[in-house]
Parts: C-alpha cells; sequence; structure tokens
C-alpha cells in the first residue's frame, strides 16, 4: 500500500475565503492542531504578500517540528527571497513556486509565449533551489493546459531542480476521467518523472474536487492538496479529511493511505470553523452533525441491530465521543487541567486561571458542561492576543420590548485604563448593543457580517457569535461567546475592534523592525 502526502493549505488558500481574517496567534494555533493531525506539509502563508504574513509564517516555520512548513511564491526573485527568509528556520524548509500554464493565461494575463513560460519556470525554480532543498512548482490552471506542453514544462523544471510538481484545477473545471488521464499522461510521458512527486490541488468550482483528488491518486499522485473543511476561495478546495476517510475505507480499491491521525479530524474540523467563522454545514460528508445521525425507522432498526448496515464510518475513527458530562461545578483545576491537554490546548498559567474561572462560572449557570463548551471556552482564551492595551467588557445591559425602543447599557475599560458607561438605541438590541460601543469607540464601525451559532445542544447551551467589521480601513472579524446571545455578540464585536488595535500595533512594530 503506497503513501499519499497530505500538503494543507488551510492557512493560505484556506484563508482567502472571502470574509477569513486569522490573526498570526490564531494562524500558529491552527498549524499546532495540522501538526498533530500529522499532515506532511503545512502551507503557512505568502510571505511575499505583507511584513505581516512574512512574520507569521517565520513564527509557524521556528514552532512545527513534525511537519514540513512551506510558503507560496510567484516565479519572481524577490517573492522567493521573502520566502527564504520566513523559512530558513524550519526543520525542513521548503518552497511552493508557482506559474501560469494555460493558453488563456499565457494569453491574457503573462502574455508570454510557451518558451518564456518555460524559461521563467526554470529560472525560479534554479534559483529557488539555490536555498531550498524542496522545492515544489506549480503549474497554475494545469488542467486548461496542452497536455504536451504540461509534459513538457514539468519535465523542465525537474531537471532544474523541482521535487515536486503540482497539478491544479484552479477553476475546478476537470473531471475525474480526466484529471486521472492527465496524471497517467504525465507518469508515462516525462522522462525524469521518477525524481519527482506528482500533486493534485482541486477546487471544488462543480463540486467534484474530491471524486478529482481521489481519480489523480489512482492516475498516479503522490500528493493531494486541500484544507480543512474544504474551505477556500470561491467554492473552496478539496476537504482533506475526506479524501484522508475515503482512503481509509476504501483501501481495498485505492491501495493508497496517508498518514493522517484520523481520530485529530474532528478537533482539527471544530478548531478551523472556529476560528475562521465558517460553520461547517450540518450534511457536510464525513465531519458534519448529520453524518452520524440516523432519523429514519428503517435505518435506525438496522444500525441498532448491526452498524454497518447504514454506517461505514464509525465515529469513533474521526476522533467523535458522545456529548457527554466531562466536567462539572465541582471538578477541580488539576481536572481542568488535565482536560485541556487531552483536548490539544497548552495554556500559560495566566489563561489557564482565567479559563478555569470562566468554566467555573459556566458551571454554576449550566447544568452540563459538554465537551464542546470546554473546547469553546478554551479555544477563546488560547487565540486571545495580550500584547497591546484594549477594550475590556465589564457588563451588558438590554432593555427591550415590543412597545419600547430597544436601549443597551454598556459598561467597558478603554485601552487608557479609564471606565466608562455608554448607552445607544437601536432598531434591535443587537444593533442597540452596537451603536453603544460604537460610542465607546468614539470611532466609525461598519458591521459587514454576522452569524450566530449554538455551541452545544440545549435550551442553556453556549451562543457563539461571529462579526466581520471594518474599523479604521481595516477589515477584520472578531468572535464571542457567552451563554447569553447579547453577551455573545457584544464580546463579538469588541473582539473584532481589539484586533485592529493588535494589527495597527503589529504595524507599527514592523515598520520599527524595518527602518532599523
Amino acid at each position: 500500500m503506497r503513501k499519499v502526502e497530505i500538503f494543507d493549505t488551510t492557512l493560505r488558500d484556506g484563508e482567502q475565503s472571502a470574509g477569513v481574517n486569522l490573526n498570526t496567534i490564531e494562524k500558529l494555533e491552527i498549524a499546532k492542531q495540522l501538526e498533530r493531525l500529522g499532515v506532511d506539509v503545512i502551507e503557512a502563508g505568502f510571505p511575499a504578500a505583507s511584513r505581516g504574513d512574512l512574520e507569521a509564517v517565520k513564527l509557524i516555520a521556528n514552532t512545527v517540528k513534525n511537519s514540513s512548513v512551506t510558503g507560496l511564491a510567484r516565479s519572481h526573485k524577490n517573492d522567493i527571497d521573502a520566502a527564504w527568509e520566513a523559512l530558513k528556520g524550519a526543520e525542513e524548509p521548503r518552497i511552493h513556486v508557482f506559474l501560469a500554464t494555460s493558453p488563456i493565461h499565457r494569453e491574457y494575463k503573462l502574455k508570454m509565449s510557451k518558451d518564456e513560460v518555460v524559461e521563467r519556470a526554470v529560472q525560479a525554480v534554479k534559483y529557488a533551489k539555490e536555498r531550498f532543498a524542496k522545492v515544489q512548482f506549480s503549474a497554475e490552471d494545469a488542467c486548461r493546459t496542452e497536455l504536451d506542453f504540461l509534459a513538457r514544462i514539468a519535465e523542465a523544471v525537474i531537471d532544474a531542480g523541482a521535487t515536486v510538481v503540482n497539478i491544479p484545477d484552479t477553476v475546478g473545471y476537470i473531471t475525474p476521467k480526466e484529471i486521472k488521464d492527465i496524471f497517467s499522461y504525465l507518469k508515462n510521458n516525462v522522462p525524469n518523472i521518477d525524481r519527482a512527486i506528482l500533486s493534485a490541488h482541486c477546487h471544488d468550482d462543480l463540486g467534484m474536487a474530491t471524486a478529482n483528488s481521489l481519480a489523480a491518486i489512482e492516475g498516479g499522485a503522490g500528493q493531494v492538496e486541500g484544507t480543512i473543511n474544504g474551505i477556500g476561495e470561491r467554492a473552496g478546495n478539496v476537504a482533506l479529511e475526506e479524501v484522508a476517510v475515503a482512503l481509509h475505507i476504501r483501501n481495498d480499491f485505492y491501495q493508497a493511505s496517508t498518514g493522517l491521525k484520523l481520530d485529530e479530524i474532528k478537533r482539527t474540523s471544530s478548531l478551523v470553523s472556529k476560528l475562521t467563522g465558517m460553520i461547517v454545514p450540518a450534511n457536510k460528508a464525513v465531519i458534519g452533525d448529520n453524518a452520524f445521525a440516523h432519523e429514519s425507522g428503517i435505518h435506525q432498526d438496522g444500525v441498532l441491530k448491526e452498524k454497518t448496515t447504514y454506517e461505514i464510518i464509525t465515529p469513533e475513527l474521526i476522533g467523535l465521543k458522545s456529548n457527554k458530562l466531562v466536567l462539572g461545578k465541582h471538578s477541580g483545576r488539576h481536572a481542568f487541567k488535565s482536560k485541556a491537554l487531552d483536548l490539544g490546548f497548552e495554556l500559560s498559567e495566566e489563561k489557564l486561571n482565567e479559563a478555569f474561572s470562566t468554566f467555573k462560572d459556566l458551571a454554576d449557570k449550566k447544568k452540563e458542561i459538554t465537551e464542546e463548551d470546554l473546547f469553546s471556552i478554551l479555544a477563546d482564551k488560547q487565540t486571545e492576543t495580550v500584547d497591546v492595551s484594549r477594550y475590556e467588557l465589564n457588563s451588558v445591559q438590554v432593555q427591550y420590548g415590543t412597545e419600547n425602543i430597544p436601549t443597551a447599557t454598556i459598561s467597558a475599560t478603554l485601552p487608557n485604563g479609564d471606565q466608562v458607561t455608554e448607552a445607544a438605541t437601536g432598531s434591535g438590541s443587537v444593533e442597540a448593543i452596537y451603536n453603544t460601543i460604537e460610542r465607546l469607540v468614539n470611532e466609525p464601525v461598519t458591521l459587514q457580517d454576522y452569524k450566530i451559532n449554538s455551541v452545544s445542544a440545549g435550551r442553556d447551551a453556549l451562543a457563539e457569535v461571529y462579526v466581520r467589521i471594518n474599523h479604521k480601513e481595516i477589515e477584520t472579524s472578531g468572535r464571542g461567546t457567552a451563554q447569553d446571545v447579547l453577551e455573545a455578540s457584544a464580546r463579538a464585536y469588541l473582539n473584532a475592534v481589539n484586533r485592529v488595535l493588535t494589527l495597527e500595533a503589529q504595524q507599527k512594530e514592523l515598520q520599527k523592525v524595518h527602518h532599523i
């Protein structure tokens, strides 16, 4: 049984999803969980895109030890130099260089001939190879590229030093039979193909990303690129959890497997969903809430008699545990810390104490504390930034009635330490809260998106609110969790405003370093 490498681009292609905006701490937390999941390669970002992205890639590269960390670069020396600056401290530095190859891209975007494209690609790979032991070359829009030209450029970049050649279905256009044929063609028509791994990178515009990725493996792909939960530009990328579980369940057919720890899938999915604000649909394959639910009487009867009648994947396979009471109001700090470590969270003593305090407060109000509740509390504390002064919510009170104008009163601590109380009205309770916060901030804040989700079941479930705002011409997101939806809404909004303060502080620090 052959091994298929898993290349995760959640932090690069996945973060390009509309509305997703991760800060450095959140990217690091996802990277560490991807390492626990066992992915072979983590694409941490695009270092040349901004100084902030470079620093985030650098932090991940210097932290992660058991997965190879890479960064994206165009076929330009400046991009490759930026990638080296970010990745040179990694355990196994590698680079991902790309250049478009399809006729439509050559004519309209690059305005280059075939010969010029090959020359540019070879120059970039040779330059990258001077620094990086492992160089991946991607032929952007490969699946709409002439087969003979695709084989020609693959042979050229391998001769130049490429160790991986990626064949992306950049616009999600290809079909399973076609992509299998492409990989088979390259395997049979590129003389030096034995010196490189062929990789598949499929988008889901026509809903065929998983089928195409599996077909590429049939055709000879030794690596699959994708994201957790299938997030990404437009309709997203292939969902890596679907590929990994499909190979596991149908190893009789594919005769291939990944090195992923499948019981870490659910935890990884939950973390990515929480930090990106992209909720996983209930009917999503492998990880959706309904993936193991049986409502039909016939199905229920069958499952009760023999699970395999209607259940080919067990919940335990992906790390899904029963929604049981894990800790209670009498649980001590030691038990709480042990559970936090079991869930994959390594908090500082300060953050652990804060999380424990939040847990005890919740335990006094909520009958049962579920694993999902704990995960939400711990994730919030893990990804909070404490390096800048910020707004702190002290209290929120809302007056509402069908015959009255909704009014919110909020007490908060300002970044300068002052305690203030403000009030404002709105057409609804949430708008009243946000109008009040805008008064506290004393600058315009534009709400661009608002989502609310229940963390667990029951009337006493935690509410999780996700917002996207524009403040000081910076677009960012924020999250808030509380038992009350209005308190969660206020916390999410202030969290987003605080992120702007953090981004400003980081930019000033980077400018200072750059100036030095």
